[in-house]
């Protein structure tokens, strides 16, 4: 019987995350490996487990993003649009990384810009994805010059009418979607991409699609509210060894924020995921080495044995659904000395 891809990966999604689920509720186990912390607070004392007092975790980075569906064929313009656009992001207060990414499968070949789930996914088959310093930093873009220039009007609704606008490149209106970043791991890049008054420079000729200049794996979970916390907790303290890969660039684990408010921001609906991780690698083969190494499997319990007559089953699931993977190129990377 024939397998297909997207089977596959949602069976690659589900297994991974009961594992992980798995790996980090046995605390019998002592691990050479360390939690996985925030390396945004330098201070913090990693001696002890993390989140202890049944609250939700502080907030690490604000991660703003926009997605969009574009229509077959289309791609080329939208991202030159994105490329040639008036912007200064790179030169704000609080600002911290960016990059465009368009949804691709892991079959296919690189910088093919296809995903036989793009035209079919409520959510789009775009992303742009910024993360800020501080939420309090987003907002005073969100509420400043810069924003007008970037968008070409005075709100966020302008932008939304500016976009839509062109029915030949997208299909439907933009949906904005924000989230707190946890956990939030990043290196210190050795160079940052060139940019020229806060934006980057690139050729775009409406074509050809740009350039991969990163890629990002993601996998969406769908968490009930009365589960939050547990979940935080899990993820705080399973184990993790991300930043001595080669090609590591950044882990999230985003948690949306629903009370988000502003033009062209819709209510949160139930088929949307509570909480999504969003690991950026430096490319597809440093993902794909990742996986496929012992990083990956003691992260994930691969290299666990039971003890002799020891009977240890695996915690219920916290999610209401098997998380759903999903991949990134990205482009247009920019990014501050410090890294995301």
């Amino acid at each position: 019987m024939k397998i297909s891809p997207l089977t596959s990966l949602t069976t690659f999604a589900a297994t991974l995350a009961c594992v992980q689920s798995f790996q980090t509720a046995s605390t019998s186990r002592v691990s050479s490996v360390a939690p996985l912390r925030s390396t945004v607070s330098p201070e913090v004392d990693t001696s002890s487990p993390t989140n202890v007092t049944g609250e939700l975790l502080k907030r690490d980075r604000y991660v703003a993003t926009n997605r969009f569906t574009v229509r077959k064929g289309r791609e080329a313009k939208f991202e030159q649009r994105w490329a040639t656009r008036s912007s200064r992001l790179a030169s704000l207060e609080g600002f911290r990384y960016f990059h465009l990414m368009r949804r691709v499968s892991l079959d296919n070949e690189l910088n093919s810009g296809i995903d036989p789930m793009g035209e079919t996914d409520a959510f789009g088959n775009y992303v742009s994805f910024t993360i800020w310093k501080e939420k309090k930093d987003f907002n005073a873009w969100r509420g400043g010059e810069a924003f007008k220039e970037a968008h070409g009007g005075t709100s966020l609704f302008a932008f939304v009418t500016t976009m839509v606008s062109s029915a030949m490149v997208l299909q439907g209106a933009p949906k904005p979607a924000f989230y707190d970043g946890l956990l939030q791991q990043s290196i210190i890049p050795e160079s940052v991409p060139e940019t020229v008054d806060g934006w980057r420079k690139v050729d775009a000729d409406g074509t050809n699609i740009l350039p991969a200049e990163c890629f990002v794996a993601c996998n969406q979970f769908f968490v009930h509210p009365e589960n939050a916390v547990a979940f935080e907790q899990r993820w705080a303290n399973r184990t993790s060894k991300l930043k001595d890969c080669d090609g590591f660039v950044s882990f999230s684990m985003l948690r949306r924020d629903a009370k988000a408010k502003g033009h062209g921001i819709a209510p949160m609906g139930e088929e949307e995921p509570t909480y999504m991780s969003c690991t950026i690698w430096r490319d597809r083969d440093a993902f794909n080495n990742w996986r496929n190494g012992n990083a990956f499997k003691e992260a994930h319990g691969a290299t666990e044995k039971k003890e002799e007559g020891e009977d240890v089953k695996p915690p219920m699931p916290l999610w209401s659904k098997p998380p759903e993977p999903v991949f990134y190129e990205g482009t247009l990377v920019i990014s501050s000395t410090e890294g995301a």
